[in-house]
């Protein structure tokens, strides 16, 4: 991509920007903001028109501010939202669904005999004629990779992929991509964590306001973007470490789940103390399914029961429980509201005629200096996205719950909202609360963790707590700091 600037809406998402990625590479791109991030995506698989510049692939322009082709871009992105077809099985959607199968009589027999000898490569033993709706996260990523390599794809971005599997099935996705690499099929590899760049790449560029600022390999990754990009992140990670104390908080019970059993939870038992913060490793993704099912009260538990300071609850109904979903500027912002109706919603819960004037103009009069008061006018809509985070965990922090439940809080948000979401975790902490992270990679999360408990189908299957997370087999952001202690 050459002096690419591409306009949407009247705003530049891209402006000048120049990325260069060579045959078997695996190049890495962190979003240190993640304005311009959606619309390069696009623009790698589809030709919108360009204000300005070229784009190349595989040597031919294939975009251009002169001239747009009307044909898409052969190259496979891979994220959290599966682009296979989940009622067909593994080699209907590598084989029979890509561009320029021509078989008027499907052999099946035949199909499963051509992808033996690519699950042998590999080393993975996914059956053929399972169904794509009954594989795992991991295996899923895998069967999308393995469609864009049989399609002859010679560019695959995998996006954010570690919100989806976790760090042992990551290590085994880093094999296959070097394996392909060294076929001469090359990867974008976009992460905002920079362990997990390191660990796969040859270079990184640095993403922000729509521009590449920077470009690094080898050991120049970690040194000039540590410093220059994280170092805010990694002194609030630091004096929270140093400064949290577990006698802070009272070992009194808050939440507990006994012999809770879903879909493919078997005996789930838990049981988290006030004030404390707990992390819930996920190594099976139907595992995190259940779990999320449970909070939500989607479903009827099949057995088991939830319990908030001893008292059994339901706990969609109880007031004392408070969920943050995943993405919450996206799940849980309504925008046919307006923003003190989307403020008190929590605290609705409490006080009962908190719809009437004058507790609401006492809630702006407490929370406008610190919110300002121009959210106020403002329509949802059109808040930024630090106000929409600042918007939700605020309200939480108005219905006081006992226990925070929060849900991948990272996923989507570039370094400048990482560090904002980490503060917000950090004050319900020191307001009491306790907070739960449900989660499937452990970067960012571990830093506020007093306890880490990693869970599959049988339950816990281990429980680490903060004075012993240096022993961990893991590669995650600020495990030094452990070390050292």
């Amino acid at each position: 991509m050459e002096r690419v600037t591409y306009i949407d809406k009247g705003i530049k998402q891209l402006e000048d920007f120049n990325l260069q990625i060579y045959q078997g590479e695996i190049m890495g791109l962190i979003p240190i903001n993640a304005h311009g991030l959606q619309e390069l995506l696009l623009l790698m698989q589809t030709n919108m028109p360009l204000y300005d510049g070229h784009i190349y692939y595989c040597g031919e322009r294939i975009n251009s501010w002169k001239s747009t082709r009307r044909s898409g871009n052969r190259i496979g992105i891979i994220d959290a939202n599966s682009r296979l077809v989940e009622h067909m099985t593994v080699t209907d959607n590598i084989f029979v669904l890509r561009q320029g199968f021509r078989q008027e009589v499907i052999q099946n027999k035949l199909l499963r005999k051509q992808l033996e000898p690519f699950m042998g490569d590999i080393e993975m033993a996914i059956p053929a004629d399972a169904y794509v709706d009954k594989l795992s996260a991991f295996e899923r990523v895998v069967v999308e990779l393995l469609r864009a390599v049989v399609a002859g794809y010679r560019l695959i971005v995998l996006n954010e992929i570690s919100t989806v599997i976790n760090g042992e099935e990551l290590s085994k996705l880093y094999e296959i991509m070097h394996h392909y690499g060294k076929q001469g099929f090359s990867f974008l590899y976009v992460s905002p964590h920079l362990e997990e760049i390191m660990e796969v790449c040859d270079r990184v560029a640095l993403l922000s306001n729509g521009r590449i600022q920077k470009v690094a390999q080898g050991e120049e990754m970690k040194a000039e973007i540590v410093e220059g990009y994280t170092l805010e992140f990694d002194s609030m990670v630091r004096y929270h470490i140093e400064n949290r104390n577990p006698a802070v908080w009272q070992k009194r019970e808050v939440l507990s789940f006994s012999h809770v059993a879903g879909e493919a939870l078997q005996d789930f038992n838990m049981k988290v103390y006030e004030g404390e913060c707990v992390v819930i490793q996920n190594l099976d993704n139907q595992v995190f399914q259940d779990i999320l099912q449970v909070l939500y009260g989607d479903r009827k538990l099949k057995k088991g029961d939830c319990f908030i300071s001893g008292k059994k609850v339901s706990l969609p109904d109880s007031k004392e429980i408070a969920v943050v979903a995943a993405k919450p500027t996206k799940t849980m912002i309504f925008n046919g509201m307006s923003y003190m109706d989307n403020l008190c919603m929590g605290l609705s819960r409490r006080v009962p005629n908190v719809w009437k004037k004058n507790m609401r103009d006492s809630v702006r009069k407490e929370y406008g200096p610190v919110l300002g008061e121009e959210v106020f006018q403002t329509p949802v809509d059109r808040l930024s996205e630090k106000q929409k985070y600042q918007l939700v965990y605020t309200r939480i922090l108005l219905q006081k719950p006992k226990v925070v439940v929060c849900v991948q809080p990272f996923k989507g948000a570039d370094l400048a909202h990482r560090v904002f979401v980490w503060k917000m975790m950090e004050m319900l902490l020191e307001k009491g609360m306790s907070v739960v992270i449900l989660t499937i990679n452990l970067a960012d999360s571990l830093s506020l963790a007093d306890r880490l408990l990693r869970v599959d189908k049988n339950g816990i299957v281990e429980e680490v707590n903060r004075e012993d997370f240096g022993s961990l087999s893991i590669t995650a952001p600020w495990l030094s700091l452990y070390r050292t202690q």
